[in-house]
Protein backbone atom coordinates (compact mmCIF):
# COMPACT_ATOMS: atom_id res chain seq x y z
CA UNK A 1 0.00 0.00 0.00
CA UNK A 2 1.37 3.23 -1.04
CA UNK A 3 1.02 5.78 2.21
CA UNK A 4 -0.26 9.41 0.99
CA UNK A 5 -0.26 12.09 2.97
CA UNK A 6 -3.40 12.58 5.16
CA UNK A 7 -4.24 15.89 3.42
CA UNK A 8 -3.43 14.35 0.19
CA UNK A 9 -5.39 11.10 0.64
CA UNK A 10 -8.14 12.46 2.35
CA UNK A 11 -8.92 14.97 -0.50
CA UNK A 12 -8.56 12.83 -2.88
CA UNK A 13 -10.06 10.31 -1.12
CA UNK A 14 -13.21 12.47 -1.11
CA UNK A 15 -13.79 12.19 -5.12
CA UNK A 16 -13.07 15.04 -6.25
CA UNK A 17 -11.82 13.96 -9.57
CA UNK A 18 -14.55 11.95 -10.67
CA UNK A 19 -16.06 14.53 -13.43
CA UNK A 20 -13.63 17.75 -12.71
CA UNK A 21 -12.62 17.12 -16.55
CA UNK A 22 -15.62 16.80 -17.97
CA UNK A 23 -16.93 20.52 -17.64
CA UNK A 24 -15.65 24.32 -17.54
CA UNK A 25 -12.00 24.65 -16.88
CA UNK A 26 -11.16 21.32 -16.18
CA UNK A 27 -12.47 20.75 -20.06
CA UNK A 28 -10.01 23.09 -20.98
CA UNK A 29 -7.45 21.88 -19.28
CA UNK A 30 -7.89 18.27 -20.45
CA UNK A 31 -8.65 19.53 -24.39
CA UNK A 32 -5.49 21.14 -24.31
CA UNK A 33 -3.52 18.75 -22.57
CA UNK A 34 -4.63 16.28 -25.53
CA UNK A 35 -3.66 18.57 -28.06
CA UNK A 36 -0.16 19.12 -26.35
CA UNK A 37 0.56 15.54 -26.07
CA UNK A 38 -0.99 14.64 -29.41
CA UNK A 39 1.92 17.02 -31.07
CA UNK A 40 4.74 15.15 -29.64
CA UNK A 41 3.08 11.27 -29.31
CA UNK A 42 4.28 8.83 -31.75
CA UNK A 43 1.73 6.04 -33.05
CA UNK A 44 1.15 3.31 -30.98
CA UNK A 45 3.63 4.46 -28.33
CA UNK A 46 4.06 2.55 -25.14
CA UNK A 47 3.02 5.38 -22.49
CA UNK A 48 3.78 5.23 -19.02
CA UNK A 49 0.87 7.38 -17.38
CA UNK A 50 1.62 8.44 -13.44
CA UNK A 51 -0.66 9.53 -11.55
CA UNK A 52 -2.83 8.91 -13.72
CA UNK A 53 -5.82 9.37 -11.33
CA UNK A 54 -9.23 8.10 -12.83
CA UNK A 55 -7.86 6.91 -16.09
CA UNK A 56 -9.18 9.39 -18.36
CA UNK A 57 -6.11 10.24 -20.28
CA UNK A 58 -4.94 6.51 -20.09
CA UNK A 59 -8.55 6.19 -21.91
CA UNK A 60 -8.27 8.35 -24.40
CA UNK A 61 -4.51 7.71 -25.01
CA UNK A 62 -5.87 3.53 -25.70
CA UNK A 63 -8.49 5.01 -27.80
CA UNK A 64 -5.87 6.45 -29.67
CA UNK A 65 -4.18 3.50 -30.01
CA UNK A 66 -1.50 3.41 -27.64
CA UNK A 67 -0.18 0.38 -24.91
CA UNK A 68 -1.32 2.52 -21.31
CA UNK A 69 -0.23 1.58 -17.92
CA UNK A 70 -1.67 4.08 -15.44
CA UNK A 71 0.37 4.36 -11.73
CA UNK A 72 -1.76 5.80 -9.29
CA UNK A 73 -1.40 5.93 -5.65
CA UNK A 74 -5.03 6.86 -4.43
CA UNK A 75 -7.28 4.12 -4.05
CA UNK A 76 -10.76 5.96 -5.00
CA UNK A 77 -8.73 6.77 -7.92
CA UNK A 78 -7.28 2.91 -8.78
CA UNK A 79 -10.58 1.33 -8.25
CA UNK A 80 -11.96 3.90 -10.64
CA UNK A 81 -9.67 3.70 -12.78
CA UNK A 82 -10.18 -0.60 -12.99
CA UNK A 83 -13.81 0.61 -13.87
CA UNK A 84 -12.65 2.64 -16.93
CA UNK A 85 -10.18 0.37 -18.14
CA UNK A 86 -12.95 -2.41 -18.54
CA UNK A 87 -12.97 -5.71 -18.81
CA UNK A 88 -10.77 -6.93 -20.92
CA UNK A 89 -9.12 -3.77 -19.44
CA UNK A 90 -8.04 -1.75 -22.31
CA UNK A 91 -4.99 -0.29 -20.03
CA UNK A 92 -3.06 -1.40 -16.71
CA UNK A 93 -3.68 -0.06 -13.61
CA UNK A 94 -0.74 -0.01 -11.16
CA UNK A 95 -0.74 0.98 -7.57
CA UNK A 96 2.34 2.88 -6.63
CA UNK A 97 4.55 5.94 -5.94
CA UNK A 98 6.39 7.92 -8.58
CA UNK A 99 9.29 7.94 -7.02
CA UNK A 100 9.79 4.23 -7.37
CA UNK A 101 7.89 2.81 -10.22
CA UNK A 102 7.01 -0.80 -10.85
CA UNK A 103 8.69 -1.17 -14.54
CA UNK A 104 12.07 -1.78 -15.94
CA UNK A 105 14.71 0.74 -17.58
CA UNK A 106 13.50 1.85 -20.99
CA UNK A 107 10.57 0.43 -20.74
CA UNK A 108 8.25 3.32 -22.60
CA UNK A 109 8.18 5.27 -25.54
CA UNK A 110 7.08 7.95 -23.39
CA UNK A 111 6.23 8.47 -19.71
CA UNK A 112 3.36 10.94 -18.26
CA UNK A 113 3.96 12.78 -15.33
CA UNK A 114 0.15 14.72 -14.86
CA UNK A 115 0.06 14.98 -11.12
CA UNK A 116 2.75 13.74 -9.24
CA UNK A 117 4.37 17.24 -9.52
CA UNK A 118 1.58 18.80 -7.94
CA UNK A 119 1.98 17.36 -4.34
CA UNK A 120 5.51 16.53 -4.07
CA UNK A 121 6.34 19.76 -1.79
CA UNK A 122 9.98 19.36 -1.29
CA UNK A 123 12.18 19.48 -4.23
CA UNK A 124 14.38 16.19 -3.88
CA UNK A 125 10.79 14.42 -4.04
CA UNK A 126 10.19 16.06 -7.06
CA UNK A 127 13.36 15.65 -8.58
CA UNK A 128 13.45 11.72 -7.63
CA UNK A 129 9.93 11.47 -9.55
CA UNK A 130 11.17 12.84 -12.63
CA UNK A 131 14.68 10.58 -12.25
CA UNK A 132 12.11 7.34 -12.12
CA UNK A 133 10.37 8.70 -15.27
CA UNK A 134 13.35 9.27 -17.18
CA UNK A 135 14.84 5.78 -16.19
CA UNK A 136 11.38 4.03 -17.65
CA UNK A 137 11.59 6.09 -20.49
CA UNK A 138 13.79 4.80 -23.34
CA UNK A 139 16.33 6.60 -25.13
CA UNK A 140 15.17 9.78 -27.30
CA UNK A 141 11.60 9.16 -25.70
CA UNK A 142 9.44 11.58 -24.63
CA UNK A 143 8.80 12.71 -20.81
CA UNK A 144 6.53 15.13 -20.48
CA UNK A 145 5.75 16.68 -16.81
CA UNK A 146 2.60 18.81 -15.68
CA UNK A 147 2.86 21.49 -12.75
CA UNK A 148 0.24 24.12 -11.38
CA UNK A 149 0.90 27.55 -12.15
CA UNK A 150 2.85 30.09 -9.52
CA UNK A 151 0.11 31.93 -10.22
CA UNK A 152 -2.75 30.10 -9.96
CA UNK A 153 -3.74 30.23 -6.60
CA UNK A 154 -3.78 34.10 -6.61
CA UNK A 155 -6.05 34.34 -10.19
CA UNK A 156 -8.47 31.27 -9.12
CA UNK A 157 -9.03 33.82 -6.10
CA UNK A 158 -9.44 36.58 -8.09
CA UNK A 159 -11.79 34.58 -10.02
CA UNK A 160 -13.70 33.60 -6.95
CA UNK A 161 -14.40 36.99 -6.07
CA UNK A 162 -12.77 36.46 -2.51
CA UNK A 163 -9.69 38.29 -2.92
CA UNK A 164 -11.51 40.88 -0.50
CA UNK A 165 -10.89 38.08 2.58
CA UNK A 166 -8.51 39.22 4.79
CA UNK A 167 -7.25 35.79 5.28
CA UNK A 168 -7.42 34.19 1.92
CA UNK A 169 -5.49 37.70 0.97
CA UNK A 170 -2.50 36.53 3.14
CA UNK A 171 -2.15 33.00 2.20
CA UNK A 172 -2.09 33.76 -1.61
CA UNK A 173 0.22 36.46 -1.12
CA UNK A 174 3.01 33.81 0.82
CA UNK A 175 2.00 31.25 -1.91
CA UNK A 176 2.76 33.29 -4.55
CA UNK A 177 6.33 34.48 -3.18
CA UNK A 178 7.26 30.92 -1.91
CA UNK A 179 5.35 28.55 -4.35
CA UNK A 180 4.35 25.93 -1.26
CA UNK A 181 0.97 25.89 -0.09
CA UNK A 182 0.42 27.14 3.45
CA UNK A 183 0.52 25.24 7.12
CA UNK A 184 -3.20 23.10 6.86
CA UNK A 185 -4.28 25.77 9.85
CA UNK A 186 -4.04 28.85 7.51
CA UNK A 187 -5.85 27.10 4.81
CA UNK A 188 -9.19 28.13 3.81
CA UNK A 189 -9.76 25.46 1.74
CA UNK A 190 -9.56 21.90 1.06
CA UNK A 191 -6.78 21.81 -1.08
CA UNK A 192 -3.88 19.77 0.12
CA UNK A 193 0.01 20.50 0.15
CA UNK A 194 1.57 21.70 -2.97
CA UNK A 195 3.86 23.11 -5.11
CA UNK A 196 3.18 25.97 -7.34
CA UNK A 197 5.49 25.53 -10.15
CA UNK A 198 7.43 29.04 -12.15
CA UNK A 199 8.15 27.61 -15.84
CA UNK A 200 11.66 28.70 -15.58
CA UNK A 201 11.98 26.24 -11.73
CA UNK A 202 9.77 23.39 -14.06
CA UNK A 203 12.16 23.49 -16.53
CA UNK A 204 15.41 23.70 -14.49
CA UNK A 205 13.73 20.26 -12.46
CA UNK A 206 12.73 18.34 -15.69
CA UNK A 207 16.25 19.36 -17.07
CA UNK A 208 17.55 17.76 -13.87
CA UNK A 209 17.58 14.47 -14.87
CA UNK A 210 19.57 15.01 -18.22
CA UNK A 211 16.11 15.44 -19.80
CA UNK A 212 16.42 18.00 -23.25
CA UNK A 213 14.28 20.24 -22.36
CA UNK A 214 12.16 21.25 -25.64
CA UNK A 215 9.39 23.80 -24.47
CA UNK A 216 7.36 24.34 -21.15
CA UNK A 217 3.79 25.19 -22.20
CA UNK A 218 0.58 27.16 -20.64
CA UNK A 219 -1.78 25.17 -20.71
CA UNK A 220 -5.57 26.97 -20.19
CA UNK A 221 -4.31 30.36 -21.30
CA UNK A 222 -6.29 32.83 -19.92
CA UNK A 223 -9.23 31.15 -20.21
CA UNK A 224 -10.08 28.86 -17.53
CA UNK A 225 -10.88 33.01 -16.09
CA UNK A 226 -14.02 33.35 -17.73
CA UNK A 227 -17.40 33.55 -15.33
CA UNK A 228 -19.47 30.84 -16.10
CA UNK A 229 -17.16 28.51 -17.98
CA UNK A 230 -18.99 25.29 -16.42
CA UNK A 231 -21.76 26.59 -18.93
CA UNK A 232 -19.97 28.64 -21.56
CA UNK A 233 -17.56 26.09 -22.43
CA UNK A 234 -20.61 24.42 -24.02
CA UNK A 235 -20.82 26.78 -26.65
CA UNK A 236 -19.14 25.93 -29.65
CA UNK A 237 -18.03 29.14 -30.60
CA UNK A 238 -16.46 30.02 -27.08
CA UNK A 239 -14.88 26.95 -27.04
CA UNK A 240 -12.97 27.35 -30.01
CA UNK A 241 -12.30 30.96 -28.39
CA UNK A 242 -11.08 29.78 -25.71
CA UNK A 243 -8.71 27.09 -27.21
CA UNK A 244 -7.24 29.66 -29.61
CA UNK A 245 -7.01 32.10 -26.23
CA UNK A 246 -4.58 29.15 -25.10
CA UNK A 247 -2.36 28.35 -28.24
CA UNK A 248 -1.84 32.48 -28.42
CA UNK A 249 -0.13 32.87 -25.36
CA UNK A 250 1.49 28.93 -24.40
CA UNK A 251 4.77 29.47 -25.48
CA UNK A 252 4.73 33.32 -24.61
CA UNK A 253 7.16 34.45 -22.05
CA UNK A 254 4.85 37.08 -20.84
CA UNK A 255 1.55 34.90 -21.05
CA UNK A 256 2.05 31.40 -20.04
CA UNK A 257 1.61 32.47 -16.56
CA UNK A 258 -1.61 32.96 -17.39
CA UNK A 259 -2.20 29.63 -16.98
CA UNK A 260 -3.54 27.09 -14.11
CA UNK A 261 -1.00 24.56 -15.49
CA UNK A 262 2.00 24.14 -17.00
CA UNK A 263 3.34 21.49 -19.25
CA UNK A 264 7.01 20.72 -20.11
CA UNK A 265 7.79 18.63 -22.82
CA UNK A 266 11.12 16.73 -23.10
CA UNK A 267 13.61 14.19 -24.66
CA UNK A 268 15.67 11.53 -22.94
Amino acid sequence: MTELPGDVAAYYGADVEADRLARGAGALELERTKELLGRFLSPRSRVADIGGGTGRYAEWLAGEGHHVELVEPVTLHLELAHKRAGEPPRFGVHESDARALPFADGAFDAVLLLGPLYHLGERQDRLAAVREATRVCREGGLVAAAAISRFAPMLDTIRRGTIGDARILSNISEETRDGRRVAPERRTSQFPDAYFHRPDELEAEVGSAGLRVESVFGVEGPGWLLMDIDTLWEEPAVREGLLWAARAVETDPQGIGFSAHLLAVARK
